[in-house]
């Protein structure tokens, strides 16, 4: 039986975008979701859930809306659109699901950048400020200002909701694709929250459909598709999470992984590779490797080299060439990063860890994996760095 939290999860989007739609007003769009949600949260218990969720909240919440209108005595004209649901001035190009609508007109150029991304994983996919910020890698005070700062520059330079013209969807689609890019993290980093993930997924695939011609939207699908097809083999029975390296290959979805590749291949082809397509490329050296020890580093860690040096960036290219090269290499590498913008992300005393196991260092070993349990965010991690810690324990 689906549970609330997953309803939630699959519906806040799509209510909130297209209340939106129909008034025009955000903060009303939320507002009338949120008591959408709270009436199902009080009834469904008692009267069962609807056989269409996603419809009986839509349907509660543009009530709320119209009866919030009949309040401001706004006119017949906008009540009377809100109540058929329709909008009657569609624009030329239309985009045919009201999400992608939604990001699109999140996505205005007049908004910074992370305040585009962070705004629409906050309007379509409910994800809390807490939740945001841990994709941002920021503290939760500094999104939460970030988030008002955006909603006060559309209330007050005016930013239209609505599907920009075709010729300026180009300059949007880099904040888009970071959006899916991010949502379908969120989904794929937690087993009680996959919908985000295969939304992720529905909502790229539409992408792709919508703008054939955007080679780096098919970049995205094809790297999303080839981490997909390793879902199901991340994670042990009770829940301990197994590295790349232990995963057991004949369980991965080979369709899955075939489908990707065909669709990097035909997008690589075009000559126009972006950072997308080359995150799908690493994807797919790792996919089509038929054990662990097949794979391909040197060129995992040249193709980390084509990509924009960010530190989280930095650090996996630090992986891969300490697996080519050695682990005392990488974690010399990982140890001038320790003093940057990475200290305190859990994956770098972890990484460090897993360096120092394989030189034999277990009491250095052991003090990096305790380093990374206290600043470790998942359940699954924190037991795999526990397992790995009694580990080289023993070991000392």
């Amino acid at each position: 039986m689906t549970s609330f939290e997953e309803i939630y999860r699959q519906e806040w989007g799509q209510v909130v975008a297209t209340l939106i739609r129909l008034t025009g007003d955000w903060e009303l769009a939320e507002e009338c979701a949120q008591e959408a949600f709270a009436a199902a949260l009080e009834r469904w218990p008692r009267d069962g859930v609807p056989d269409r969720p996603g419809a009986w909240l839509t349907t509660t919440a543009r009530n709320r809306a119209i009866d919030w209108l009949r309040r401001e005595a706004v006119g017949a004209q906008k009540l009377k659109e809100v109540a058929a649901m329709r909008d009657e001035s569609e624009p030329a190009y239309d985009v045919p699901d009201d999400r992608l609508r939604l990001m699109f007109t999140c996505c205005h150029p007049a908004l910074a950048m992370e305040a585009r991304v962070a705004l629409t994983l906050r309007t379509l996919a409910g994800l809390s400020t807490a939740e945001i910020a841990r994709a941002f890698l920021v503290p939760e005070t500094t999104m939460s200002k970030r988030l008002t700062r955006a909603k006060q520059k559309i209330r007050y330079a005016g930013i239209p909701y609505r599907v920009p013209p075709a010729h300026l969807l180009p300059e949007r689609t880099p904040a888009v694709l970071a959006v899916l890019y991010l949502l379908f993290n969120e989904g794929y980093s937690d087993v009680v929250r996959t919908s985000l993930s295969s939304e992720a997924i529905r909502l790229a695939r539409l992408l792709v459909q919508l703008m054939p011609d955007e080679p780096e939207a098919a970049g995205l699908l094809a790297l999303m598709l080839l981490h997909d097809a390793r879902r199901d083999t991340r994670l042990t029975a009770d829940g301990v999470l197994v590295t790349l390296e232990e995963q057991d290959r004949t369980r991965w979805d080979h369709a899955g992984i075939t489908e990707g590749v065909d669709l990097l291949d035909a997008t690589l082809r075009r000559g126009t590779p972006g950072p997308y397509q080359v995150q799908a490329a690493i994807a797919a050296c790792h996919a089509t490797a038929r054990t662990a020890a097949d794979t391909d580093w040197p060129q995992i860690a040249g193709l980390y080299g084509q990509l924009k040096q960010t530190p989280v960036v930095a650090l996996n290219r630090a992986v891969a060439i300490g697996m080519a090269d050695g682990p005392a290499v990488g974690l010399r590498l990982v140890d001038d990063l320790a003093a940057g913008p990475l200290a305190g992300y859990h994956l770098l005393p972890a990484t460090r860890a897993d360096f120092l196991r394989r030189l034999g260092r277990a009491s250095e070993a052991a003090s990096a994996y305790r380093e990374a349990l206290e600043l470790s965010t998942t359940d699954a991690e924190r037991r795999y760095l526990q397992r790995r810690l009694n580990e080289v324990s023993v070991r000392g």
